[in-house]
């Protein structure tokens, strides 16, 4: 007879002869397989942000052409900047497009939103609200370019039928800036109504019942009721219709070039003229990393501010 050895398996004989536990081995499994699934996002995000805003960190003290290599010239870009009449012309448009983009698209979208969940939650609505959100924005600038147009545009043509005369509205400086932001209100404003909308649906409606009962009007009931509740969305669609709204650019690309007589020149349409049309990619790096500090500084106020942490339900 040959003597049996009840010996343990290989992971119970772990750990000094210890069954190693099986959360541990779980998690080291799940955490193996969440890194090769995030392995891809994270080497772009590497390869596309990260190096890009390094290196263009680095290229803001240089002077950098394309048929030359860059050479350091320190603060010179900063102090450059500084003085250029044109840049602070770019910065004060994009202030008044930022503006009149974020003044209208909020108000829009939360008027459409308070409709749709006070008269319909159908899933129809919804789509074709946002279905101007799913077309290319060159796409949408090009159809209101032409419908604008001050000859042939059909939005003119109305207004002729009212003895109004025809607008230029992007030939004109005092409409060009208006219309761009109008255009993008429309794009924009479904999308947006549908994240108000569905801030709208984390409200408890005991809420309302009380405020009903206590005898609250519709108009105090929005005033005291819906918007200091919907304070953490606001301030998430605020703080991202900014970001979005300072980085305006392919709509005035389309339209007017930054025209008429700088009336549309947006910072980001002057840094690409600056990188890629004069090849001056110092001085454009410089720009772009003022504006990515405005953009970071604007975002921390903004969420200090209307304290986008704390909320009334709790």
């Amino acid at each position: 007879m040959t003597a049996t050895t009840n010996a343990p398996p290989t992971s119970e004989r772990s750990h000094g002869g210890r069954a190693a536990p099986p959360g541990k081995r779980r998690g080291l499994g799940d955490l193996k397989v969440a890194m090769i699934f995030l392995a891809p996002a994270t080497l772009g995000f590497v390869v596309f942000y990260i190096w890009p805003t390094l290196r263009g960190a680095y290229l803001s003290f240089t002077e950098y052409s394309l048929l030359q290599p860059p050479k350091f010239n320190g603060l010179a870009n900063y102090d450059r900047m500084i003085h250029d009449s044109f840049f602070w012309n770019a910065l004060g448009v994009t202030v008044e497009y930022v503006v009149i983009n974020i003044g209208l698209q909020t108000v829009l979208a939360v008027g459409i939103a308070m409709l749709m969940y006070r008269l319909t939650k159908s899933i129809t609505v919804r789509a074709i609200i946002l279905a101007p959100y799913l077309v290319a924005n060159v796409v949408v600038a090009l159809v209101w370019y032409w419908m604008l147009d001050v000859q042939v545009g059909v939005v003119n043509t109305f207004l002729s039928w009212f003895g109004i005369d025809p607008i230029a509205f992007f030939g004109d400086s005092h409409w060009a800036i208006p219309t761009v932001a109008g255009i993008n209100v429309w794009r924009h404003m479904g999308y947006t109504a549908l994240l108000v909308f569905a801030g709208l649906q984390t409200i408890p409606s005991y809420v309302y019942e009380a405020a009903e009962v206590d005898g609250s009007t519709e108009w105090k009931t929005f005033w005291r009721i819906t918007l200091p509740l919907l304070r953490p969305v606001l301030v998430m669609v605020l703080v991202v219709t900014m970001i979005g709204s300072f980085q305006i650019f392919d709509t005035v690309a389309v339209t007017t070039q930054g025209g008429p007589i700088n009336a549309t020149r947006v910072i980001y349409y002057y840094i690409y003229e600056r990188a890629f049309t004069r090849f001056d990619f110092g001085y454009a790096s410089a720009m772009a990393l003022v504006l990515f500090a405005i953009l970071a500084v604007v975002s921390l106020v903004q969420l200090r501010l209307l304290r986008a942490r704390e909320s009334d339900l709790a």
